[in-house]
């Protein structure tokens, strides 16, 4: 048997401790070395050798917190407790370290600020594993744990907040959380599911898939190493769940097998070591667990390229275990120049990845790592291809300097001067931040480290071609969806597929405006058709207002004859009052119509913004003019007859006035006031 040859042994990156359960180890050793007498609240952690262990060098195990010694130091462990338990803890005599993992910590917060909101709390897992007691004990009203779907089809509630412990299998907590969101109402979903659990639940399935046999390696009183024996036993027949080399089945044929290792979070390197190395030496195997070793006994260096597995992402930082003795830490500013990019966009848990170590710092066990510069590096080599070939490379403006944009291409800065950032004179470069652009790298300055690209280059080609194409068909009265490229004082150019046209300002609205930009603004997309074009000096005259939108179009019919109306005075003449039927259309109101008495001022009657009811008393729509009677709507006064009749004045002849060349003439005067 021993001049056979086998296959590789395969061990599961992710196999072994996980990090808050190699913290919370790390740290009980830390206090015996240095001399504090330990008393943990219940087993750190599901592992005889390490309970056993620890037990040796003098950490007692207690069921109660009373039980602690006065002087003692009391450890919570990392399954964590209960909120009374907690007071009780730190009300007593006692030192009180608090090993709670990080994520259960976290769902300790979340059903305590649930449950006090009103919310019922739905814990997934087994009711009877200390996490979840703990978990139960920060709810301060009414909670249910469940572990199958079919316990969870018996719920009906309104009001739920769902989280789960924190080893649950993923597949079951998901089957769960489906029948709880069919039952109830008002459901709050917090997968809280342990980032190490899933990658390490991942990999198990992955690994277990390829194998002819699986070692699964840990206590037999883990939740999260049941959950790996379980789905690895659905993937792989020929599935062991040991505690030590001690248990390996002495009757296993590996001749031409291919074999694969996991371990649960509370299973020490050490005994994953002693698995692998008796499999060596009782069955001949080739092991790639000595690569492993390797790896992990080598010493870290500022400048290293090491490849790692992402445990944890947060909002600001990713968290990689990279099989050393510590994890590494790539800061959100190390993943990308994007400012706008989350890591979550990015990377995720369970990624290998590649990455650059920037700095490794032994005092607080943390080494500091960066992707971006390995993209960049990678990415430089694109670049040195791209200038040579003049290729077209994508990036995204991330900020402006003086003189011009940087823009970060393949990992790099590339920096554009300001007259190489568009094909037209642009004063204010801080509109093309956060645009993706397309760009050619004019040069790269190895020695100054610096590279240079041009938008324009690439505008002009896009646009000269876009160009030759619209002149092919271009005819007037063609419609176009077109940009607002540049605002003036006359009008706005818009570019309707490589040519500017131009919408005259008296073509952007049918109601009077001083300025274009009341209407648009750069970059809005309008429609907008040809209303005359010159293909000799390739100027192009736009039209932008409807017909439909015209307001005199409108008022056609929505009045008539005789209609009683509700108007705005909005300006006044010697001879009446302008007043506003709609926006676009104002009619008059004649002096003689304003009252039923003699009027001199029509400002004595009227104000400016006051709505008076009307009656329309002319329609010429074709010359645009409509007349109005505040009058005819009034009653007239009840005068007695007098005994002796006197002869009545002369009546006031009404002389009709020229509106039209009144109101022109004046405009010239309104217009010679404001120069």
């Amino acid at each position: 048997m021993n001049n056979q040859t086998y296959k590789k042994v395969t061990v599961a990156k992710s196999a072994g401790f996980c990090f808050g359960v190699k913290k919370a180890v790390e740290r009980v050793y830390e206090l015996l070395e240095e001399g504090e007498k330990i008393s943990i609240l219940g087993e750190l952690i599901h592992n005889k050798s390490v309970t056993d262990d620890l037990e040796k060098r003098g950490a007692a195990t207690i069921d109660d917190v009373l039980a602690c010694e006065e002087g003692s130091t009391l450890v919570i462990r990392t399954h964590g407790v209960g909120e009374a338990v907690t007071k009780k803890a730190q009300a007593t005599a006692c030192k009180v370290v608090d090993l709670t993992c990080p994520y259960v910590k976290a769902i300790h917060k979340i059903v305590s600020e649930q449950s006090r909101s009103g919310k019922k709390v739905v814990i997934v897992g087994d009711k009877n594993h200390p996490e979840v007691l703990g978990i139960c004990g920060w709810v301060s009203g009414e909670y249910y744990v469940v572990n199958t779907a079919d316990e969870a089809a018996a719920l009906k509630l309104d009001g739920v907040c769902v989280v789960a412990q924190t080893t649950i299998n993923r597949t079951n907590f998901e089957k769960v959380v489906s029948q709880i969101e069919k039952n109830c109402t008002n459901v709050t979903v917090n997968d809280t599911i342990c980032a190490s659990t899933k990658v390490r639940q991942t990999e198990a399935q992955e690994l277990s898939s390829q194998c002819d046999i699986m070692f699964v390696i840990g206590g037999k009183s883990s939740s999260n190493t049941k959950k790996l024996y379980e789905i690895c036993k659905k993937n792989c027949e020929q599935t062991y769940f040991i505690e030590n080399f001690e248990e390996i089945p002495q009757d296993i044929n590996y001749k031409n097998k291919k074999i694969g290792i996991t371990a649960g979070a509370s299973t020490p390197q050490g005994i994953i070591e002693e698995v692998a190395d008796t499999m060596e030496e009782n069955k001949n195997v080739e092991l790639s667990f000595e690569e492993a070793m390797e790896q992990t006994l080598k010493t870290l260096n500022t400048g290293d390229v090491v490849e790692g597995t992402v445990v944890e992402v947060r909002p600001t930082e990713v968290i990689v275990d990279l099989g050393f003795k510590s994890d590494g830490i790539i800061p959100a500013s190390e993943l990308t120049d994007d400012p706008d990019v989350k890591p979550a966009d990015i990377v995720k848990a369970g990624d290998v990845i590649e990455v650059f170590v920037v700095g490794v710092n032994d005092g607080e066990g943390k080494t500091l790592l960066s992707k971006k510069k390995l993209d960049a590096i990678a990415g430089y080599k694109k670049l040195e291809e791209a200038l040579e070939s003049g290729k077209v490379m994508s990036g995204k403006v991330i900020s402006t300097v003086n003189g011009g944009l940087i823009v970060s291409v393949e990992g790099s800065r590339v920096f554009v001067p300001a007259r190489q950032a568009s094909d037209r004179y642009t004063e204010d470069l801080s509109i093309f931040m956060n645009q993706n652009v397309d760009l050619r790298i004019t040069e790269i300055n190895t020695r100054r480290k610096r590279i240079t690209g041009s938008i324009r280059s690439v505008l002009v080609e896009q646009k000269n071609a876009l160009a030759s194409k619209f002149w092919e068909d271009a005819e007037a009265g063609k419609k176009y969806t077109g940009v607002v490229k540049s605002i003036m004082p006359f009008g706005v150019f818009v570019d309707i597929g490589g040519v500017d046209g131009l919408v005259h300002i008296s073509e952007l609205s049918w109601n009077r405006i001083k300025n274009p930009s009341e209407v648009v603004s750069v970059g809005d997309s309008i429609e907008v058709y040809i209303k005359e074009i010159n293909e000799e000096t390739k100027k192009i005259s736009l039209g932008f207002k409807k017909a439909e939108d015209n307001p005199w179009v409108i008022a056609q019919s929505k009045f008539n004859l005789g209609d009683t109306v509700s108007c705005k005075v909005v300006r006044f003449m010697p001879f009446g009052a302008f007043v506003e039927l709609i926006p676009g259309v104002d009619g008059l109101i004649h002096i003689s119509q304003i009252a039923l008495k003699r009027v001199e001022k029509v400002e004595d009657e009227l104000k400016i913004g006051q709505m008076v009811e009307a009656k329309i008393t002319e329609l010429n729509w074709e010359n645009k003019r409509i007349s109005l009677s505040i009058k005819a709507l009034l009653a007239p006064e009840v005068v007695e007859e007098p005994e002796a009749a006197e002869e009545a004045p002369a009546a006031e002849e009404f002389v009709p006035v020229d509106v039209e060349a009144f109101v022109a003439e004046n405009a010239e005067e309104e217009k010679a006031d404001e120069e």
